[in-house]
């Protein structure tokens, strides 16, 4: 028996990316001068390097941090881990700064970071 994880991410990554070429001026704004770089794939997709594009529309983002992060075949990686996890698959600009500040605010990897500190103050 074997088990297979499917996912609708890169469905809805094809849509957003077909409704950002409606917006030509957020196109490029977007992609920071790397729209020359995309190829377009047998799928209808813009991929950098064999990296899907994934667009600022519908949160998709944020739902690709979600699962990479908080899903229970992740176990909350940190920031460094979770970019190069991520980095294989999915491109878009400022991604590491993206994913660094969304770690950050992650209250598990934050109580977790509080645990493992060395405790302040002066001691006797």
């Amino acid at each position: 028996m074997s088990m297979t994880i499917h996912s609708i991410i890169k469905a809805k990554i094809l849509e957003a990316q077909s409704e950002a070429f409606k917006n030509a001026s957020t196109l490029t704004e977007m992609l920071k001068g790397l729209g020359n770089q995309l190829e377009r794939k047998e799928d209808g997709g813009l991929y950098l390097a064999e990296r899907i594009w994934v667009p600022v529309y519908g949160n998709l983002r944020t739902l690709i941090m979600n699962e990479a992060h908080a899903t229970r075949y992740s176990i909350h990686p940190g920031a460094d881990k979770m970019y190069y996890d991520l980095r294989g698959l999915y491109w878009w600009p400022g991604m590491k700064k993206d994913i660094a500040m969304y770690v950050s605010k992650c209250l598990t990897c934050c109580k977790v970071k509080a645990k493992h500190q060395k405790p302040s103050g002066l001691l006797q």
